[in-house]
């Protein structure tokens, strides 16, 4: 399969991706606990098919320090017992958040009160934030088909 538009010749995509990025960089680095972006990107990733943001995304964060143990388990996070109470919180935002068409009423008051047991304001809005352009992301590769596995860490960064 390939892509259904060759993105290298596509000024408006490029524009699309670039405006996206800067979306991106409203959240300051820090602002969420160490690698916890990554589980959250790879959960919604995961959710909506997206090959080329769960290879990126798997991939970047086992650079970053994080187990084969819990990668292998961010799919099956609700019976796994790698993960603490705080990232259960934020994937469970994740899915509720990315799978708003399936859930009545999207992200239920418990979800997010949960999660604000675990996330100060600036917390939250970084996870809201995250969850958001990752869900665009995935929408965008996608649709396109563009395909995953070749992702070299840093790559995009």
């Amino acid at each position: 399969m390939e892509a259904r538009i060759d993105f290298s010749n596509s000024k408006i995509l490029q524009q699309f991706v670039k405006r996206l990025n800067a979306t991106s960089a409203a959240v300051p680095t820090g602002t969420l606990p160490p690698g916890l972006a990554n589980l959250v990107l790879i959960r919604a990733s995961q959710i909506n098919g997206c090959a080329v943001c769960v290879d990126m995304h798997t991939k970047d964060a086992e650079h970053d320090g994080e187990t084969s143990v819990r990668l292998n388990l961010v799919a099956a996070w609700r019976d796994a017992k790698v993960f603490t109470d705080a990232e259960r919180a934020a994937l469970d935002l994740t899915e509720q958040a990315t799978r708003i068409a399936d859930a009545a009423g999207g992200v239920s008051d418990e979800t997010w009160a949960n999660a604000a047991k675990y996330y100060d304001a600036d917390q939250l809005a970084a996870l809201v934030t995250t969850i958001a352009v990752i869900n665009a992301y995935n929408r965008f590769n996608v649709m396109l088909e563009n395909q995953g596995g070749d992702y070299q860490p840093g790559q995009w960064a």
